[in-house]
């Protein structure tokens, strides 16, 4: 199976929320989320554009998706696309959805990781 990945368009932050928000608003307007919630803590990736004010956030963050939809039962995809961004120093944060995988990549380093992927991988 060859991957094929494909940069997504729009600066990111990640954020470590204090408390719950109000996620219908966000829903409506954001272009990205991604919303976790642990017994440690709240943790959300959203388009820089609409990020609520946080009690930590890092902004300047790019996503590259995996396209999909992956199978459940496929095993080391991520590995691969992980293993050759770690041994050029690029560091990486990630997102799994049901679909598929999100690798966000600092936007500084997002050209060389696109050059690293591009090496193996398919981009679209």
């Amino acid at each position: 199976m060859e991957l094929e990945l494909k940069l997504i368009d729009l600066d990111l932050s990640i954020a470590k929320l204090s408390e719950s928000i109000n996620l219908d608003e966000l829903t409506v307007k954001a272009k990205f989320l991604s919303y976790t919630k642990t017994e440690a803590e709240i943790s959300l990736v959203i388009d820089s554009d609409n990020l609520p004010e946080s009690q930590f956030a890092s902004d300047g963050w790019k996503a590259i998706k995996i396209n999909g939809p992956l199978d459940f039962s496929l095993v080391g995809i991520l590995g691969q696309i992980i293993r050759p961004l770690s041994e050029h120093g690029i560091s990486i944060f990630t997102i799994s959805t049901f679909d598929t995988d999100y690798i966000l990549v600092r936007q500084e380093q997002t050209e060389r990781a696109l050059k690293v992927l591009s090496e193996t991988f398919k981009i679209v």
